[in-house]
């Protein structure tokens, strides 16, 4: 098996692995109104960061600095994370399973899922950008936003095209869906099935 061919099956595994975890999330939460407005409040966030860098982003073909990208390298990952956590309130399983899924999900994107991105995202933005994505790596944080801007950020304006492409609508679609089930099952005031 080559390595293109394992790193997509390792991708698909990841995503399928993200789904099920989602799908319990979803399915076992038993939300109460104070779990799900603050994690509401982080799934918006998160998603608004993600839907304003899909509309910037056209992977590896250009560097993008414009837009959120001035401010992280990497707003969509800042926005999974700000989902994830949000996710996991929402939720508010029984057993402090939320904190548990927290814990692991942070663990997750701290100690594998972030890391490895650093390792290999670099590298292809390095081999196509050359000494901009350099200057443009040692300024701007990997994950955690400044609030100073970078400098020599581009002026490319948000594309709905390029949300489109990158199909951040899809996950607006699916937050919202799983959101509205949560709002039902709280105010039918059902637990799990």
């Amino acid at each position: 098996m080559g390595e293109r061919n394992y790193n997509r099956l390792l991708g698909n595994v990841r995503r399928a692995g993200l789904a099920l975890v989602l799908v319990a999330l979803v399915w076992f939460g038993r939300p109460e109104p104070w779990t799900f407005g603050v994690g509401l409040l982080l799934v918006i966030l998160g998603e608004t960061v993600r839907f304003w860098a899909a509309g910037h982003l056209l992977k590896t073909q250009e560097l993008v600095t414009s837009g959120p990208y001035r401010h992280t390298r990497n707003p969509l990952y800042l926005g999974r994370l700000l989902i994830l956590s949000g996710l996991c309130l929402m939720a508010n399983l029984p057993h402090r399973g939320s904190w548990v899924a927290l814990a692991i999900g942070w663990l997750f994107f701290f100690g594998y899922y972030l890391p490895r991105k650093e390792r290999v995202e670099p590298a292809r933005l390095r081999e196509v950008h050359g000494e901009a994505y350099e200057r443009y790596r040692r300024a701007v944080p990997a994950l955690f936003p400044k609030l100073r801007a970078y400098p020599d950020g581009g002026t490319s304006p948000w594309s709905a095209a390029r949300m489109r492409r990158n199909r951040e609508h899809l996950m607006v679609v699916g937050l919202a869906l799983a959101a509205a089930f949560w709002l039902w099952r709280m105010l039918a005031g059902g637990g799990a099935i």
